[in-house]
């Protein structure tokens, strides 16, 4: 007689799979594990082979560097959770920073020239958010647009000449320490608002329809959710952090240049999805996204201090972007 309280065991999925594969399949459904790990391992080679690399000065450098691509990564990482992507990044980052220096010069208040070059890249945020979430267009060919629009009204209205002589109450955002010897202040503005998106995507009920809209559109249409609505929302704020990226961007380097950021977007995609933001939606980290950014600049700041030129250096950056999409595409297959 069979007993009722020990049913039948139901061999796993995994019960066939030979332990060292089992173990690499755990190993890479780890992402952050494996940055962390990647992390180590360069910065202790750049250490042994370079003099300069742990220099403060240097440090100081990548972690400003990182600053500004880490904040668009975040808004671009809600983007690529929900399903989409924003190929407008750069040119947004260059819009928002030229029309903050355009009221500047125009003499607007510091605070309010920040306030006009913030609410520029939401309104990109929204048009794409508009055109992808309401009309139904591919995201693709919507922020490809944008990113074309944007860029060239930069270089429509500038004719191609930077604005300079911008006041030294806006260049402190970009340059200055919180206090001397602390870490810069953009290092400082990209942990607070990486935290403010952590909370949003954990402790609220938007987060957890941006982790749906990713993984299962139909389950909200279903459950009474404004999917489009809430495309648009994600789109806005991607762009808003963009145009907060953008402005700090130019408070640093003190122009605002018609070419500022130009081939940014690669740089703030690979940020993302390196940092475990899933290409086909519904995964992502903030943790990931910073740890995926720290990567991609401690590499670019490694082949320049060991001489390698330029050319080269997006050569690495392609092919840690195949890396991980395979890394991805592995974890997945793995899972199913």
């Amino acid at each position: 007689m069979r007993n009722e309280a020990f049913p039948p065991t139901v061999p796993s999925r995994t019960s066939g799979v030979h332990p060292l594969r089992r173990g690499w399949t755990t190993l890479i459904s780890r992402q952050e594990l494996v940055i962390v790990t990647l992390l180590l391992l360069v910065g202790t080679a750049l250490s042994l082979g370079t003099e300069t690399f742990l220099s403060r000065t240097n440090l100081f450098n990548i972690a400003r560097a990182c600053s500004w691509i880490a904040i668009a990564a975040l808004g671009e990482a809600l983007v690529i959770i929900i399903g989409g992507i924003d190929l407008s990044v750069g040119a947004v980052m260059a819009l928002a920073g030229f029309v903050c220096a355009l009221c500047l010069q125009a003499d607007w208040p510091v605070p309010a020239a920040l306030l006009a070059g913030l609410l520029t890249g939401s309104l990109v945020g929204w048009v794409n958010g508009v055109l992808i979430g309401r009309i139904g267009l591919p995201p693709f060919i919507v922020t490809l647009g944008t990113m074309s629009l944007a860029r060239g009204v930069v270089l429509g209205l500038t004719r191609g000449e930077p604005i300079r002589h911008l006041p030294q109450t806006f260049l402190m955002l970009g340059q200055a320490e919180l206090w001397p010897g602390a870490w810069p202040l953009p290092v400082i503005y990209m942990l607070v608002l990486a935290a403010l998106v952590s909370l949003l995507l954990h402790q609220t009920v938007l987060g957890r329809y941006i982790y749906t809209l990713g993984r299962n559109e139909r389950a909200l249409v279903i459950a009474g959710v404004d999917t489009a609505q809430l495309k648009v929302s994600v789109y806005l704020l991607s762009g808003a952090l963009t145009a907060v990226a953008g402005l700090l961007l130019t408070a640093r380097v003190g122009v605002a240049a018609p070419t500022a950021a130009i081939g940014y977007e690669l740089d703030v995609i690979a940020a993302a999805v390196i940092g475990g933001t899933s290409l086909f939606g519904g995964e992502g980290s903030v943790i990931g996204v910073l740890l995926g950014t720290a990567l991609l600049q401690i590499v670019r700041n490694g082949l320049v201090l060991l001489g390698v030129p330029a050319y080269w250096q997006t050569v690495a950056l392609g092919g840690m972007i195949l890396v991980v999409i395979l890394l991805d595409y592995w974890r997945r297959r793995a899972a199913r």
